[in-house]
């Protein structure tokens, strides 16, 4: 009876239909099951905490449920309801000549009001369109949206789909169904939880995420998968998630706080995230993750209510994750990103709860892992698999002739030197006392140029970038071997233990 079209807030709708009458294909809903989910809408709309939440973040005062007008007339709510929510069947009406924007059906011939055309839908029946009687952005000066009885009952459902995130909306999309059902699913059994415990607890207000919109997405992606979930999602996929308020007072010029945040996640990253949760990364990527939250800062930690204890949600959870966080700005930003967090270098300027202040090469040298490096150089970066090879086997060759001759000179050079003369001298320096030491060239001239140059003498853009990929697998290699726990004092230390 549904189908996913590819319009987020229908599709989210639909997945929440469909989980919540206990199902997995859309098209399996019965008319039955609509009837079920409608008598869930028309009894829970209008009582808190939902009638309040979702009369500021999803619809309009003005809405059905909310309706001031409606306190002493519960007769004309029930026919309001009535109107928007009983029409799903289309041989309950007759078929219109207009056709739904989110199914491609006829639209139904109903009024939604006395006082609006038949069909038509407008601010208070779906989120972030315009209010009645304005004409800007439709065809032929034709106020409202044309929908069918189902769409109307998808996007009524569509909230509880969603997560409550700092007082909006955050409904998750993807070209895999599996991802959006899951999502849907995890995020309505929230809801209903949080619904259950307000009602019981007297309370207006339903609780929040203590999370913020990305942290709380990737942290539901990552659970998913270390559940073992992934069978769901072993399809490449993207996902889209809109983090959103239909308040009127919402500025939509507003850029510290629009009403719409639309947040990207492509099948690259993805993709990383599935493969590094598998059994051979999943227990150094669990570390590193766990080492990214929030940190509890002193001077807030007794401000009830304050944005960064999580106190509005009634717990002391962290609100954010800087790894997943920063997850969104890759690929932009991955050699930052991989000397962050697979080399352990610390944030010199971080604020006081932010635990990359923390990061130490010198104490979390068993975090170290080439094996997650190179994975997310193929999957995230789409490097060159014979460069990845290069950097390994150069830092293969360093590691060897390192523990050989205990160079704690030259191993210090390589991670700190800022100059890339220098640093290039260094290693000239390495090559020619291995070679006097009766050892082979540790690299060739065209493995160097591959690795670390653009032509002649002229040093590539990201030579930092393929030093530190390079120390990563020294560091790996070195600490096998027992010479880091050795020399501990050669690596670089956190700002607070400077």
């Amino acid at each position: 009876m549904l189908r996913f079209t590819g319009h987020p807030l229908y599709d989210v709708g639909v997945a929440t239909v469909t989980v919540f009458v206990g199902k997995r294909d859309p098209s399996q809903v019965t008319a039955d099951d609509l009837e079920e989910v409608v008598e869930y809408i028309e009894r829970e709309y209008c009582r808190e905490p939902l009638k309040s939440f979702l009369g500021a973040a999803a619809f309009t005062n003005n809405a059905w449920f909310k309706q001031f007008a409606f306190e002493n007339q519960p007769e004309k709510r029930a026919d309001y309801a009535a109107r928007l929510l009983k029409h799903f069947n289309e041989e309950s009406v007759q078929p219109s000549d207009d056709v739904c924007v989110f199914t491609g059906e006829p639209a139904t011939t109903v009024r939604f009001s006395d006082k609006l055309p038949a069909g038509r839908a407008f601010r208070q029946h779906v989120p972030l369109t315009t209010g009645e009687g304005v004409i800007n952005f439709y065809p032929y000066g034709q106020a409202g949206l044309p929908i069918s009885g189902k769409a109307s009952v998808c996007i009524h459902a569509f909230p509880l789909g969603c997560a409550n995130c700092g007082g909006r909306l955050l409904a998750v999309h993807s070209d895999n169904p599996a991802v959006m059902l899951e999502f849907a699913f995890k995020f309505l059994r929230e809801n209903k939880t949080k619904v259950m415990f307000a009602q019981q607890a007297g309370s207006t207000k339903l609780a929040e995420s203590s999370m913020r919109p990305k942290t709380l997405l990737l942290d539901t992606l990552c659970a998913a998968y270390e559940m073992g979930e992934e069978t769901s999602f072993d399809v490449p996929t993207s996902i889209t998630a809109y983090h959103l308020t239909n308040n009127l007072r919402a500025n939509p010029l507003d850029r510290r706080n629009p009403p719409l945040e639309i947040y990207y996640l492509p099948l690259q990253i993805i993709g990383f995230i599935r493969e590094v949760s598998g059994p051979d990364y999943s227990e150094r990527w669990r570390k590193i993750r766990e080492r990214a939250w929030q940190l509890q800062a002193p001077s807030k930690a007794k401000k009830k209510g304050s944005a960064d204890d999580g106190s509005k949600s009634g717990t002391a959870q962290p609100r954010r994750n800087y790894l997943y966080e920063d997850l969104f700005d890759l690929p932009d930003n991955a050699p930052l990103f991989v000397r962050r967090y697979f080399l352990r270098i610390p944030e010199r300027q971080a604020s006081a709860d932010d635990p990359r202040r923390l990061y130490s090469l010198r104490d979390e040298t068993d975090l170290v892992s080439w094996g997650i490096t190179e994975l997310f150089l193929g999957r995230v970066m789409g490097m060159d698999k014979e460069r990845v090879e290069q950097i390994k086997t150069l830092g293969d060759r360093l590691a060897q002739y390192i523990a050989k001759e205990n160079d704690r000179k030259f191993f210090t050079a390589f991670y700190s030197e800022s100059n890339y003369g220098e640093f290039r001298n260094a290693l000239i320096r390495a090559n020619v006392n291995h070679i006097r030491n009766g050892g082979q060239p540790l690299i060739g001239l065209d493995s160097y140029i591959d690795v670390f140059e653009e032509g002649d003498e002229v040093a590539r853009t990201d030579w930092r970038f393929a030093r530190d990929l390079v120390l990563i697998r020294m560091i790996e290699e070195l600490y096998r071997l027992g010479w880091i726990g050795k020399n501990t004092d050669t690596l670089p230390a956190s700002k607070e233990e400077e």
